[in-house]
């Protein structure tokens, strides 16, 4: 169960920033006592694997900020933060942490199921991201895209610490979660409600 909500704290992550769970993952194994990685995913905190991680977050960071660059930017990473989903929850799920101890137990067979589940997680996440982005910056001329950036970078960042360290707590984020996108998802409804009855 720790396992699972682990691996699902950290897919979710990528799926607001494809690298911070990396790189989080990678510098509390090289640094840190609190996660051990599985050896097929100890190269994640290799120095220069965390050095390529670091950089990609500061062109992430610096492009998603910026209004109508930060939707461009959704279309490149609908490829990467999936794809960084599935490298979290495998590796996250997979290893040894401060409340996790036998992890071995969960994944026996079939590796490849943990990749597919962090995969369709950090999807769906980056896919509600994408969706919404681009109607609160239209709604506030641009000024929220450096705002709701700066928020998300920083669910990231807790999100993925809090899944190693305490994973329980991923299950308050992501009821907030859902309760965002379906706000979201009200919200734009509402604006197409509106569009259409002054269109007639």
């Amino acid at each position: 169960m720790l396992e699972l909500l682990t691996g699902t704290g950290l897919a979710t992550a990528a799926g607001l920033n494809a690298y911070i769970p990396l790189l989080v993952i990678g510098m509390l194994d090289r640094y840190t006592n609190l996660i051990n990685l599985p050896s097929a995913w100890s190269w994640l905190s290799n120095g220069w694997v965390l050095l390529i991680l670091a950089v990609l977050l500061a062109i992430e960071f610096v492009a998603d900020k910026v209004p109508v660059v930060d939707s461009v930017n959704d279309v490149v990473q609908t490829v990467v933060r999936p794809t960084a989903g599935g490298m979290a929850f495998a590796a996250g799920s997979g290893s040894e942490t401060v409340t996790v101890t036998d992890p071995s137990a969960l994944w026996t067979q079939k590796l490849w199921i943990p990749i597919v589940i962090g995969l369709l997680i950090a999807l769906t996440v980056h896919s509600t991201k994408a969706v919404a982005r681009p109607v609160m910056n239209a709604a506030t001329l641009g000024v929220a895209a450096p705002v709701v950036s700066t928020v998300e970078d920083g669910a990231s960042a807790s999100l993925s610490v809090v899944a190693i360290i305490i994973p329980f707590l991923v299950v308050v984020f992501l009821i907030g979660l859902v309760w965002w996108m379906v706000t979201v998802s009200r919200r734009r409804r509402q604006r197409r409600t509106v569009r259409a009855l002054s269109e007639k």
